[in-house]
């Protein structure tokens, strides 16, 4: 059975500057009632909600009927690794998801340009990457909107989709939140190759391999160099059982209906 990031849940966690830290694995603080329950589905979890001016849907992965993956970078770090990354997956075909810090964006306001014209997709991960399942309403609201803003300022579009920092499953009052500011979808990852650690490139490699199936949402990381080196592998992984990277929202596209953030 292909391993996936459930495998790596265990493993020590090492704080690393613009990475998930392992606030990720802490329990998240019960949320308001109000909050979409959630069930497991194959290989990640998904929650019902996602209605117009409720809270957001959560979805792990896409289909396992599709022959599709998605690479999801959190995007904060050295630029230049950034624009690395881009030119294999420029060299390579392969389009990406960037989930964006978004005082990252601030401080290069030319990142987001690059992304979208290299044909990949940039969204939302918060605007200073807290540990979000600690913080409280207005907090959780205050970092989802100013990236929101961020976005809307550097790209001319709040992006589709939202990914909480400092953990994997959002707590009830963040799916709250990111409905309230305009996301319909909370998008998770089922595969983690814990790459923020900066583990050996073959390593990363082989974790990615390892857990790839049908509908993967791979999560990854810019600013990291061996991910970077990691990056070809890994598509070459992916094509090998057939399987096609793609955007999330391409990914997510029979999946998930109308998921764009409408403003707050």
């Amino acid at each position: 059975m292909g391993l996936s990031r459930r495998a790596f849940l265990g493993a020590a966690s090492a704080a690393v500057v613009g990475a998930c830290t392992s606030a990720r694995r802490a329990a998240p603080p019960a949320g308001p009632a109000d909050g979409a329950a959630t069930s497991t589905t194959g290989t990640g979890t998904t929650s019902a909600g996602g209605a117009a001016g409720g809270p957001a849907a959560f979805v792990a992965h896409g289909p396992p009927e599709a022959k599709r993956v998605a690479f999801t970078f959190h995007g904060s770090g050295d630029p230049g690794l950034l624009h690395d990354l881009l030119g294999v997956a420029g060299r390579l075909g392969v389009p990406v998801t960037v989930f964006a810090v978004g005082l990252w964006l601030d401080q290069h306001p030319d990142l987001a340009g690059a992304i979208l014209g290299g044909g990949h997709e940039l969204a939302n991960h918060t605007y200073t990457h807290p540990a979000l399942g600690q913080a409280g309403r207005a907090a959780v609201a205050d970092e989802i909107v100013r990236c929101r803003d961020a976005l809307t300022r550097h790209a001319g579009s709040p992006g589709a989709w939202f990914r909480p920092s400092g953990l994997e499953v959002p707590s009830a009052l963040i799916l709250a939140e990111a409905g309230r500011a305009g996301y319909r979808t909370v998008v998770g990852y089922d595969v983690d190759p814990l790459d923020y650690q900066d583990p050996a490139a073959a390593t990363i490699v082989q974790r990615v391999a390892a857990g790839l199936h049908p509908g993967a949402v791979v999560s990854l990381h810019t600013g990291h160099a061996n991910t970077v080196t990691a990056f070809e592998p890994m598509v070459a992984a992916a094509r090998q059982r057939a399987l096609t990277p793609v955007r999330v929202s391409d990914l997510l596209a029979q999946t998930v209906a109308g998921g764009g953030a409408s403003g707050r």
